[in-house]
């Protein structure tokens, strides 16, 4: 599966949030600085993220971003339909008349399976679990820019 640029930076914004929830407003040019994400994209997506409500805006010289709701009952499902729209992957998926061979192929039933496994983990997946996973495994795989850690350093491992 892939997904758009769209999605990354959306997701990336939304995971932002998420690790403040329950704080103050986050600017849109503290997400994107952040997150690595230019600022007028980052607005367009953040106003596509609270038309849809995932999102609370507040003007004003403390105003910013938070969720709308608890990282726990937002999934990562819910967010790419919102970013991406929920389009299929293949043709066969959306229009199977324009195919021939779509009665029975054996082809579109295991890519049917494979989607619903697909989509079965994006909506079992909240943005909760997928900061907790981040913190344990203290890297995120790329698609999001861990917050800079604070605290005492860690031994190297060196003879004192």
């Amino acid at each position: 599966m892939k997904i758009s640029m769209k999605a990354d930076y959306g997701i990336r914004a939304l995971l932002d949030l998420a690790e403040r929830f329950g704080d103050a407003p986050v600017p849109s040019h503290d997400i994107a600085a952040r997150q690595h994400v230019p600022g007028p994209f980052l607005d367009q997506l953040l106003m596509t993220l609270r038309r849809a409500g995932l999102v609370r805006s507040t003007r004003g010289p403390r105003g910013g971003h938070t969720l709308s709701h608890p990282p726990e009952e937002v999934t990562l499902g819910q967010a790419i339909d919102i970013l991406e729209g929920q389009a299929a992957q293949m043709e066969c998926f959306s229009a199977p008349e324009t195919c021939e061979h779509s009665f029975g192929c054996p082809i579109r039933s295991a890519l049917l399976r494979a989607e619903d496994a697909v989509r079965e983990v994006l909506d079992g997946t909240t943005l909760a679990d997928m900061v907790r996973d981040r913190r344990q495994q203290g890297v995120f795989h790329g698609i999001y820019k861990p917050l800079p850690t604070t605290g005492p350093a860690l031994p190297t491992g060196g003879a004192s």
